[in-house]
């Protein structure tokens, strides 16, 4: 009897263990400076301001500057381009081009605490006429 339940006291602990989940060991970011350029890549939802409609945000390894991220930001029928990182004051830096060559706007953005490096909040200047929205992106899928 002892033997059956100290075999079901070692099973119950075992499972406890192995049905953890990974991110329970796993530290959340104080800050966007302690997250690896990796964390960007992926599919993301960027809304701005009072618009209804959101953003397509794809996010992949920048092919010429290591620890940056290279993209595309689609708003309808109109794709962009995007590029950035994260700055060295930890806040995220994406130029927006809608022809590949010119700066069309730009981004800066912070963490959002408790996010995990999945929610951005900041602001979206137009190059053309420096007018600003507020955006949040937020990170929905893998890349």
């Amino acid at each position: 009897m002892k033997r059956c339940i100290a075999s079901l006291w070692l099973l119950a602990a075992l499972s406890g263990l192995l049905g953890a989940p990974a991110h329970a060991t796993e530290a959340c970011p104080a800050n966007a400076g302690e997250l690896p350029p990796e964390a960007l890549y992926g599919r993301w939802e960027a809304r701005f301001g009072n618009l209804a409609a959101p953003a397509d945000v794809r996010l992949a390894e920048h092919p010429e500057y290591q620890g940056s991220v290279r993209g595309t930001i689609t708003r309808g029928y109109q794709t962009a381009q995007l590029s950035g990182d994260i700055g060295d004051e930890g806040f995220l830096v994406f130029d927006e081009s809608l022809d590949g060559r010119a700066i069309s706007a730009v981004w800066s953005g912070e963490m959002q605490a408790g996010s995990c490096g999945k929610e951005f909040k900041g602001t979206w200047r137009n190059s053309s006429d420096d007018s600003e929205q507020p955006f949040v992106l937020r990170k929905i899928g893998p890349p």
